[in-house]
C-alpha cells in the first residue's frame, strides 16, 4: 500500500461520522451548545428574579410572592401539560430513564421548554435548582445530535452523557465535577470508552458558559483549610447531622409528590395550593425562594462567626427542605441539585456557630463547614459522593478540606444508603419501576466470549512437519494458517501461508520448526469477543490461538468466527430489547394498578377467576382475602369481600366496577337490574 493510500485511509477513518475522532468532534459541538443552553437559562432566570424581586420592593413588598410563586409554578405546570410533558420534574430522572429505556432517545423539543419551564418556575420564586433542568437540556441536545448523525446506540449513549455533563461543567464552571456527575449518576458506569466525549464536552461548555455569563452568576468560594487534625471530629458529626438532613429531605419530596391529599387535588391547583404554601415560607426568610444561591455564596465565604446566629441558619435549612419539597411535589420544572448543596451549607455553617462558643482548641471558620456541608449532603441526596468532593474542589480552587471532604461525604452517603436505598433521582424512576443496575451498557461484541464462538479442537501441526506437509493440510482445510503444538499439544507457534512462502515455498526440507512464527499473542475462552478482534487488527492477522488455564491450546478464533459472534450478540440483544420494551409497557403512564372490592351478589361471588368476562386490557394481580394475599390463576374461587388489585388502562377501574357490580342468572349471565 503506497504511502498516499495510507494517508487517504487514515482520513476516511478519522473523518468517519461513528470514527472515534468524529464522536469527540460531536461531544465539542455538543459541549458549546449546552454551554449556550446553560447560558440562556441562566441569564433568563436573573432576569425573571430580578424583576420579582424589584416587585417586593415596592408597596406590598413580600407579599408579591403570594402572587408571583403561585402564578411561576401554575405557568410551568401548563407548559408542561401543554407541550412537552417530560420537562416536568427535576430533569436527571428523566435523562436516566431516557438511557435505561429508549436507548438515549430524548424529544428535541424538551430543550427549549425545560429553560421556558424552569425560568418560569424558578425566576417567579419557586424553591429549586437550575442543575437538574441543565443536565436534562444538555443530554437532549446531545441526543438530538446523535440522532440526526445516525449514530448507533452506544455513541448515542456517549453524546447523551456528554450533555448531561457538560450542565453540570456550564452551571459551576467544574467540568471534572460535570464529567464525573455523568459517569457515577447518569451513566452509573466509569466507562473509559465515554470518557474522552464527556471531558470534552463537559470542558467546552463551562468555558462557553464562563465567556457569556461571568463568574458573577456562577457558585464561588475562598479557599478553606484543616486547621487541627481534632477537627475531624466536627465534621463527623456534621456528616451525621446531613445525613439526618439528607433523610428528610427525600422523604418530603417523597411525600409531596405521592401523598394522597395532594394527588387527590385537581392537577391544576396542585401548583397553586403549593405554591401558596411555599410563597407564605418565603415571607420567614426569603432568601430560601428562588436559587438561593446569592446566600450559600455568602455562607461559603464566611471566615468569622460573628454577624450571624446559628439557630437561623438551621431554621433557614429546615424552610428549604420545605419549600423545595412543595417545589418539585407541584410537578413543575427544578432540580434538587442546588437545594442540597443550600441546605448543607446552612447546616455546615449553623454547627459551626452553635460549637464556637465552647470550642477552644482552634478557630472553626464556618464557610469551612458550610463547604464541607453543602457536599455532604448532595453526596447524601444524589448518591454520589465523588461528584460532591470534586465540585468544592473546583469551587474552592483548593484542596486545603480534602480530608473533612472525605470523611463527611462517605459518611453521610454511607448512613442515608441504609436507610434510605433510593436518591433523589432514583426515586422517581423506582416509582415508575425502573431499577438501575450499577453496569453500564456495553458493545454488541463485548457480550460474547471466545469460547462461544471459537472453532475447537482445531486441526494442528508440530514442529518436524515438513512445508509440503503443512500446505497440504492448509489447501484441505482452506485455511491460511494453522497452530503448531508439540507433542502435549502445548502451543509453539503460528505457522501460515506467508510464512511458507517467506521459507522458499513448500519443500520436504524445510519444517514447521524453521518457519513458524514462535511465541504468538494468544487469549482464552472468557476473553470477549471485542478483544480478540482488537488484537488481531493490532497484529494484522487473521486469526488467534485459545488457550485454556494450563495454556493447552482448545481451540483458533478466526475472523469468520466474528461473524456468528456478531449474530450470536444480535439475539443477546434482541432479548435486551424485548425486556426493554416490556419495561417501557410497564412505566406507560397510560396503565395504573387499582385496588377493588367484589360486592355481594356480584357476578362473580362463588365463581373461579377464569368463568369470569374480565373487561379488555386488565390484568388480575393479586387478590386479598382477610390477611392472606395470592396470585390468582384460572382455578382461584372468587368471593365477596375478597380486594382485587388489578393493572389495566385509564378507565378500567371503573369498567371493572361495572362489570363485578352486575348480579348473574344460574347461567352465568348478568342480569340488568336497572328500572323499567
Amino acid at each position: 500500500m503506497s504511502m498516499f493510500e495510507r494517508i487517504k485511509l487514515t482520513a476516511r477513518q478519522v473523518l468517519h461520522p461513528r470514527g472515534a475522532a468524529s464522536i469527540v468532534g460531536l461531544a465539542l459541538i455538543v459541549g458549546v451548545l449546552a454551554g449556550l443552553a446553560a447560558s440562556a437559562l441562566i441569564l433568563s432566570i436573573d432576569v425573571v428574579w430580578e424583576w420579582v424581586r424589584e416587585l417586593t420592593e415596592s408597596d406590598l413588598g413580600k407579599g408579591w410572592f403570594l402572587l408571583t410563586v403561585p402564578a411561576g409554578l401554575l405557568a410551568a405546570w401548563w407548559v408542561a401539560k401543554t407541550f412537552a410533558p417530560e420537562v416536568a420534574g427535576d430533569g436527571v430522572p428523566e435523562t436516566m430513564a431516557a438511557l435505561a429505556i429508549n436507548g438515549g432517545r430524548m424529544p428535541t423539543r424538551s430543550a427549549p421548554w425545560k429553560i421556558i419551564a424552569t425560568t418560569l418556575t424558578v425566576g417567579g420564586g419557586g424553591s429549586a435548582g437550575r442543575e437538574g433542568p441543565m443536565v436534562q437540556i444538555g443530554a437532549s441536545i446531545g441526543s438530538s445530535i446523535g440522532r440526526r448523525f445516525h449514530l448507533g446506540e452506544d455513541q448515542l449513549r456517549a453524546l447523551v452523557a456528554a450533555g448531561a455533563g457538560a450542565g453540570i461543567g456550564a452551571s459551576f464552571n467544574a467540568p471534572i465535577a460535570g464529567m464525573l456527575f455523568a459517569m457515577e449518576v447518569i451513566l452509573v458506569s466509569f466507562s473509559v470508552r465515554h470518557l474522552n466525549s464527556v471531558v470534552v464536552a463537559s470542558v467546552a461548555a463551562a468555558v462557553t458558559t464562563k465567556l457569556i455569563v461571568g463568574d458573577d452568576q456562577l457558585l464561588n468560594a475562598i479557599p478553606h483549610r484543616l486547621t487541627d487534625p481534632r477537627e475531624l471530629v466536627l465534621y463527623a458529626l456534621l456528616g451525621v447531622l446531613t445525613a439526618a438532613a439528607a433523610y428528610v429531605f427525600l422523604r418530603l419530596i417523597h411525600y409531596a409528590e405521592t401523598s394522597r391529599p395532594v394527588k387527590q387535588m385537581p392537577s391544576w391547583m396542585r401548583p397553586v395550593t403549593l405554591g401558596l404554601a411555599i410563597a407564605l415560607l418565603g415571607l420567614i426568610k426569603p432568601d430560601v425562594l428562588g436559587t438561593g444561591q446569592e446566600f450559600l455564596n455568602e455562607l461559603l465565604n464566611l471566615t468569622s462567626t460573628s454577624g450571624v446566629i446559628w439557630w437561623v441558619l438551621l431554621g433557614t435549612a429546615g424552610l428549604k427542605i420545605l419549600t423545595t419539597a412543595g417545589t418539585l411535589g407541584a410537578k413543575t420544572s427544578g432540580g434538587a441539585f442546588m437545594p442540597s448543596l443550600f441546605i448543607g451549607g446552612s447546616l455546615g455553617a449553623g454547627l459551626a456557630q452553635l460549637i464556637a462558643p465552647t470550642w477552644s482548641i482552634s478557630t472553626l471558620q464556618p464557610g469551612a463547614f458550610a463547604v464541607v456541608g453543602m457536599a455532604a449532603t448532595f453526596a447524601a441526596v444524589a448518591r454520589a459522593p465523588l461528584t460532591a468532593i470534586l465540585i468544592v474542589f473546583e469551587i474552592t480552587g483548593d484542596y486545603g478540606l480534602v480530608l473533612p471532604l472525605m470523611l463527611a461525604a462517605s459518611l453521610a452517603t454511607f448512613i442515608v444508603d441504609r436507610i434510605h436505598p433510593e436518591s433523589a433521582y432514583t426515586m422517581p424512576l423506582a416509582r415508575r419501576g425502573i431499577r438501575l443496575t450499577k453496569s453500564g451498557e456495553v458493545d454488541l461484541l463485548d457480550t460474547v466470549n471466545v469460547g462461544d464462538v471459537m472453532s475447537a479442537n482445531p486441526a494442528v501441526v508440530t514442529t518436524d512437519m515438513t512445508t509440503t506437509e503443512i500446505q497440504g493440510m492448509l489447501d484441505h482445510f482452506r485455511h491460511h494458517g494453522l497452530a503448531v503444538v508439540d507433542g502435549d499439544r502445548k502451543l509453539v507457534g503460528i505457522v501460515t501461508v506467508s510464512d511458507i512462502m517467506r521459507g522458499g515455498g513448500p519443500s520436504d526440507q524445510v519444517t514447521a520448526a524453521d518457519v513458524m512464527t514462535p511465541r504468538p499473542i494468544t487469549v482464552s475462552g472468557p476473553t470477549p469477543v471485542s478483544v480478540a478482534l482488537e488484537r488481531m487488527a493490532v497484529l494484522g492477522v487473521g486469526r488467534i490461538p485459545v488457550l485454556d488455564e494450563e495454556e493447552n491450546l482448545v481451540g483458533m478464533f478466526r475472523r469468520e468466527d466474528a461473524v456468528r459472534a456478531y449474530h450470536l450478540a444480535l439475539s443477546k440483544n434482541t432479548d435486551h430489547e424485548l425486556r426493554r420494551e416490556r419495561l417501557r409497557v410497564r412505566t406507560n403512564p397510560g396503565a395504573d394498578f387499582f385496588d377493588f372490592v367484589i360486592p355481594a351478589g356480584s357476578i362473580a361471588d362463588g365463581r373461579l377467576v377464569k368463568e369470569v368476562s374480565w373487561p379488555a386490557g386488565l390484568t388480575v394481580v393479586s387478590v386479598r382475602r382477610g390477611t392472606l394475599v395470592t396470585v390468582p390463576n384460572g382455578d382461584t374461587t372468587l368471593v365477596s369481600g375478597d380486594v382485587l388489585t388489578g393493572f389495566g388502562p385509564p378507565g378500567g377501574r371503573e369498567r371493572l366496577a361495572e362489570r363485578l357490580a352486575a348480579s348473574a342468572d344460574p347461567e352465568g349471565r348478568a342480569v340488568d337490574e336497572s328500572p323499567g
